[in-house]
């Protein structure tokens, strides 16, 4: 079929509005400002009922034969048009979507689309994603005239959540599946940790940490902490190891207050790290962990703001509240009530967005790949929170075995990269390039689990460090000899 006649292909509930081919060159996306250099390929844009809106980017030249679905970040409501072009490059076929809604801007976690629309929220959480995955690969394979070898998912964030959704709802749709620091639990990771900085910090105007006291905290956090792993190099390895009390930083009595934090500050750097508690004390969400404070893309990006009420975390707690849970503009986040009000978001809103089943043994069963990475220094999602769903995997599959036989067993199917001062799916000082779909393609088609990944550290465009991933719960070990920022003087190794 030529790339014009796939405007009159037949997909259920869909309606494709455009089949062109582009040349290869400068391509600009709609709403774009800045062009995508692409090679020449067929562009398809479609809208599945009620309103998901999706492209499919075919290679004119050169496919390789598989099929790739780039997925979103935030709020969604816009299709991932940069990923698509570097999937394209790669000589992919490849798919993304706006979810079934329109944001007004990349990043923006405005909610309100979801003001009384039930089947939004449902597109939204799960649906959407199914539905490219399936028509994706549908035009895919009437232009060509073959189905797709393989098909594979790549997503961070909100992608995270979209592909552990994936693989525990539709584990037919995809081989392989790249998933970065996942919002899984997004009612509970919403709820819990979006909300619980906002009251931590927020509640009382003397508890709110500004970019510059974030900067200290983090900045003390890792003069304490980073020569834990026998390596100076300004990350923490493992935050769980770090101990540091931020009691040390209270003022004293005649210190100058922008130096310090006070003990209102204090209580709340304890109560994020914490994680958000219910009237008994128990843990509902896992909090951050020490070490992904300081810098652009920590604490002053996502928990505290440049000034009160600016943080991502209370824009997309706020508004997830109102229009998700609640259906109430006018509601404030100050009513909140963890004992009360949890259990009634998880019922309004679990269902159709949480991805929390760790049962993936029809996914294993069918041959599929899991690949999850998540950065220690993330300041929006705890990681934490990944590592737990990871052993609750594992133990899923550990009745009647021992510990490193369940370990065994899930590394055929599942492995978790934990990377050392990563921020929020990329940035923070330690090493945040490395190539997770290679690595998987491998594992899926010629049977070759990774063993490590490099990843590398750019300054100006130049590498200035390079250091291996290990599949968790190994770490990178010093050797002893040689660079520090070289990833041959490292080995995987079991902690401790």
């Amino acid at each position: 079929m030529s790339c014009e006649a796939i405007a009159d292909l037949a997909l259920a509930e869909t309606t494709i509005t455009l089949a062109e081919s582009v040349q290869a060159g400068l391509f600009t996306p709609p709403g774009a400002t800045r062009p995508l250099q692409v090679p020449a390929f067929c562009r398809v844009t479609a809208t599945t009922d009620p309103a998901i809106a999706f492209e499919v980017w075919l290679p004119s030249e050169g496919w390789n034969g598989k099929f790739h679905t780039a997925g979103n970040g935030g709020m969604a409501g816009v299709i991932s048009y940069a990923a698509m072009a570097g999937a394209l490059e790669r000589g992919y076929a490849t798919a993304s979507t706006d979810t079934g809604h329109v944001q007004p801007g990349a990043g923006s976690f405005d909610a309100s689309w979801a003001l009384d629309r039930p089947d939004l929220i449902e597109d939204f959480g799960h649906r959407s994603l199914h539905i490219i995955a399936v028509n994706g690969k549908a035009i895919t394979e009437a232009l060509y005239g073959a189905a797709p070898d393989y098909a594979y998912y790549v997503g961070c964030s909100k992608g995270g959540q979209q592909g552990m959704m994936e693989a525990q709802r539709y584990p037919e749709d995809f081989d392989g599946l790249v998933v970065g620091d996942p919002a899984h639990a997004w009612t509970e990771f919403y709820a819990g940790a979006h909300l619980w900085y906002s009251l931590a910090t927020l509640d009382d105007p003397e508890s709110y940490i500004p970019p510059d006291k974030a900067s200290i905290l983090g900045n003390a956090v890792t003069a304490a902490c980073d020569g834990l792993d026998g390596v100076e190099d300004g990350v923490i390895d493992d935050p769980r190891n770090c101990a540091f009390d931020p009691v040390a930083l209270t003022c004293l009595v005649d210190q100058d207050r922008d130096t310090c934090l006070t003990p209102k500050q204090v209580q709340a750097v304890k109560d994020i790290w914490s994680g958000p508690r219910n009237a008994a004390g128990e843990v509902l969400y896992p909090g951050l962990v020490p070490g992904g404070e300081a810098g652009p893309g920590g604490w002053s990006r996502w928990v505290t703001g440049l000034e009160p009420f600016t943080a991502l975390h209370w824009l997309a707690a706020d508004g997830f509240m109102k229009n998700m849970v609640f259906d109430d503009p006018e509601w404030d986040f100050r009513t909140w009530n963890y004992d009360r009000d949890l259990p009634v978001a998880l019922a309004k809103t679990g269902s159709a967005i949480d991805a929390t089943d760790p049962d993936l043994q029809p996914m294993r069963d069918r041959g599929a790949k899991l690949l999850v990475y998540h950065g220690w220094s993330d300041a929006d999602i705890s990681p934490l929170g990944t590592i737990a769903y990871y052993e609750q995997v594992m133990a899923l599959l550990s009745e009647g075995k021992d510990e490193a036989t369940a370990l065994a067993e899930t590394q055929e199917f599942f492995r978790l990269f934990m990377v050392p001062g990563m921020g929020h799916c990329r940035g923070g000082p330690g090493p945040d390039r490395f190539d997770a779909l290679t690595a998987l393609e491998r594992w899926v088609e010629e049977e070759a689990a990774p063993e490590q990944m490099i990843a590398s550290k750019l300054e100006d465009g130049e590498v200035v460090r390079t250091r291996p991933l290990c599949p968790y719960p190994q770490v990178a070990k010093w050797n002893g000899i040689g660079s520090t920022d070289d990833a041959a003087n490292f080995s995987c190794v079991a902690p401790g």
